[in-house]
């Protein structure tokens, strides 16, 4: 059973760890890059995800100006969300949505040390906003 806006938006607001999907037909015959990521999202917004300027995926989302997001679970019920739609900017990452995406999915004593670790070990970030466009979900109950 399909999900309500309301349904939808608010299970993708919950911190999931989605399945980020871009066409990567532009390098031949290659399948859409298909990776883990973490993101951000209050219901009514845009989607944020923070990646690496010169990351494969950065380059791709770069060429293809649009993204899929895949979230799901398995308990209570079998749920999930798929929403794609246009990059409405690329800005470079900073310090602060470091440490709000990494509070979204790090216990509270691990984000400083985290933050610390990825801001000089990962390289320059880049924050990609994405305007959800299209959505697919469903409910399918119990198992």
């Amino acid at each position: 059973m399909a999900l309500s806006r309301t349904e939808r938006e608010q299970f993708l607001a919950e911190p999931h760890v989605a399945a980020l999907a871009v066409n990567a037909g532009a390098e031949g015959d290659r399948a859409p890059l298909a990776v883990p990521i973490w993101y951000q999202y209050a219901p009514g917004g845009d989607i944020w995800i923070m990646t690496g300027r010169d990351s494969r995926k950065a380059d791709l989302i770069r060429a293809a100006d649009r993204f899929t997001l895949m979230v799901d679970r398995l308990e209570p019920t079998i749920r999930y969300v798929s929403v794609e739609g246009p990059v409405i900017s690329t800005v470079p990452a900073t310090r602060e949505q470091l440490v709000e995406i990494s509070a979204r999915y790090l216990p509270a004593d691990k984000v400083e040390g985290y933050v610390d670790f990825a801001w000089k070990e990962h390289g320059e970030q880049l924050v990609i906003h994405m305007r959800p466009q299209r959505w697919v979900s469903s409910d399918l109950g119990n198992v």
